[in-house]
């Protein structure tokens, strides 16, 4: 468990730093850097699949019109979820992308009751609403909804609820994901190249290594998340995905010094205050439920 714990934590701290990774690519298009993401992590899983000998489940999982169809849309769900996050952070909305990542697990329980019919706790209705009185202040304050925020967490919530009932295990799901999507990303980056817009030939070399990396910077995190996910308690989890999105803050307001103050602060709080039950409950049911067996 105690080594469930460490990876499932080093898979967080990696995604809470992905601000860093992608500000360091700023001068490079958010598409393009998402194109070449694209290509590079499906060469990365390859090179996975080849050495561990995994490639039997490929020709069933193809032959499955459902199967495709099914990582077809996730594909698509979390190619515009990278996209989003890319943006963002090269925009220097750092500070809003995290925010997509905190009210995410909220997310994820109204898409478990609307669409799994999963039955809520009067503390977990609770904590929603208050998650929503925190976004609809963020709203007002702001003038329009926090749209970052809003499209990360649908979008990856979405995600997570296809892949919850997918067939495939996390490297499987990545590897056919990225193949689904490589036609696009080759043909986008073609096109890139063939109209001189090819930013990445532009670049430094050290900007060129970044994008190389993008591949098993993209991988071992999800590798990492699902190896640990298998040995811990759900509610163990729970916790530990608070420390992607609390690394992201604290670099969007001390690394970038992006605005924070006032009336921001007290809408993320109310937010907080919500997963702070949300969390405290779980853990209560946790501990319940081995009396109960």
């Amino acid at each position: 468990m105690n080594r469930g714990v460490i990876q499932a934590a080093v898979a967080y701290f990696l995604w809470g730093a992905f601000p860093v990774y992608f500000k360091a690519l700023q001068n490079i298009p958010p598409l393009e850097i998402l194109l070449h993401r694209i290509v590079w992590s499906l060469a990365f899983v390859a090179l996975v699949l080849a050495v561990r000998r995994q490639w039997r489940w490929i020709l069933p999982a193809l032959k499955q019109p459902r199967v495709v169809a099914g990582f077809t849309a996730s594909a698509l769900l979390l190619s515009s979820n990278w996209l989003m996050y890319i943006w963002a952070v090269n925009h220097g909305r750092v500070i809003d992308a995290s925010l997509g990542y905190f009210i995410n697990p909220l997310v994820n329980i109204l898409l478990g009751y609307v669409f799994l019919h999963e039955r809520l706790r009067r503390t977990q209705w609770a904590a929603i609403a208050l998650a929503a009185a925190g976004v609809a202040w963020l709203t007002w304050q702001a003038g329009h909804p926090p749209w970052i925020g809003l499209t990360l967490a649908l979008t990856f919530g979405s995600y997570g609820l296809l892949r919850k009932t997918a067939a495939l295990g996390a490297l499987e799901g990545l590897v056919l994901e990225t193949a689904l999507l490589f036609p696009l990303a080759a043909g986008g980056l073609a096109l890139l190249a063939a109209s001189g817009q090819h930013a990445v030939a532009d670049a430094s070399w050290a900007e060129r290594l970044l994008v190389l990396a993008s591949g098993p910077i993209t991988a071992i995190p999800l590798l990492l998340f699902a190896a640990g996910a298998r040995t811990i308690p759900l509610s163990t989890l729970g916790l530990l995905q608070y420390i992607g999105p609390t690394l992201q803050l604290a670099i969007g307001v001390w690394l970038y010094h992006e605005p924070f103050h006032g009336a921001r602060i007290a809408g993320f709080a109310a937010i907080w205050i919500a997963l702070a039950l949300y969390s405290l409950e779980g853990l209560i049911v946790a501990r319940r439920a081995p009396a109960k067996r």
